[in-house]
């Protein structure tokens, strides 16, 4: 039988993807509306997606499916209980920004303890030329090296930015549901991360129990020195709270990859922080070349594993 294939949404993902090995008809869009999927996979044997949804109403109106390769790692565009019920595998990409988000999560870190936007600022508004001094310090600078790197949540990710953090000479703090149980870290209770880390990082996925995990209370109760890092999920943290945390010098500084709608909602308080302390990057930390194309070829990878009988990163 040869398999129809059907990419959702190819622009996603900026890289070159091969073409399966086995006999396959291969149809791709730019991109697709939830509304537009169930037309465009009739017919379909293998959807690919990275970010349209495919509910149970879709995948009850698409009897001939039996793949969902989500060209991404978080598996929240897949009702995946309907799935099952219906059989049909669902297969994600893993590990594959284990180099990329990481590196971004530290870029953060580096740029907010070093307080590289306020000197650029100052820089740019001609401080540096009228300084009595050859140098300008007058923004605190923290070194990495010495400090508390705390962690919440300990997989692939975390794991990756635990390495980089002892390379740059910091104490790694962890905490997870289960004991991390690795001899390179301190397992350490919820209260202990909160409220001695230097620099808490967030690399938990997004559940009932870890939405808004940061609030108010708990933004008050980490060091004033203190600066929070999310490379993970947007609803991890109440963004209302950060804001205003940041305005209240609650907190050192804070850097963003995530939000929780995107694209944002012109209303999301973040967008309107104009802060030397905070910086907000639109979900990139993923999106290196080498991490895309990784991706790509992951994904091809696991179609082909379906299809030789034998699914591979199988979440459903």
């Amino acid at each position: 039988m040869t398999e129809r294939i059907v990419f959702l949404d190819r622009d996603s993902i900026i890289a070159d993807i091969r073409r399966p090995s086995f006999a396959h008809e291969w149809a791709e869009y730019p991109a697709s509306s939830a509304a537009e999927a169930i037309g465009r996979l009739k017919g379909a044997t293998i959807a690919i997606s990275n970010k349209v949804p495919l509910r149970a109403e879709a995948l009850a109106a698409l009897p001939g499916l039996k793949m969902i390769a989500v060209a991404a790692t978080g598996t929240d565009i897949v009702d995946l209980a309907a799935a099952r019920g219906r059989g049909i595998v669902v297969s994600n990409i893993q590990g594959y920004a284990r180099a990329a988000v990481p590196e971004h999560t530290f870029a953060l870190m580096l740029a907010l303890r070093r307080q590289l936007l306020a000197y650029r600022a100052d820089v740019e508004a001609g401080m540096w030329e009228k300084s009595p001094r050859f140098c300008l310090f007058h923004h605190p600078i923290r070194d990495l090296h010495g400090s508390r790197l705390g962690l919440l949540g300990y997989g692939d990710l975390g794991k990756q930015v635990a390495h980089l953090g002892r390379a740059f000479g910091m104490e790694v703090l962890v905490h997870t549901r289960t004991p991390a149980n690795d001899p390179d870290v301190r397992d350490v209770s919820w209260d202990e991360l909160l409220e001695t880390s230097d620099v808490l990082s967030l690399h938990a996925p997004l559940t009932d129990a870890t939405r808004n995990i940061i609030g108010a209370a708990e933004l008050a109760r980490m060091k004033p020195s203190a600066i929070l890092v999310n490379t993970a999920r947007g609803g991890l943290v109440d963004e209302a709270a950060l804001a205003g945390a940041l305005q209240r010098g609650l907190i050192a500084g804070a850097g963003f990859d995530v939000l929780s709608k995107e694209p944002p909602l012109p209303d999301n308080p973040l967008l309107r922080l104009r802060l030397p302390n905070f910086l907000l990057t639109p979900h990139s930390a993923w999106a290196s070349g080498q991490a895309m194309q990784g991706l790509a070829d992951q994904l091809i990878d696991n179609i082909e594993a379906f299809a030789a009988g034998q699914p591979a990163n199988r979440v459903a």
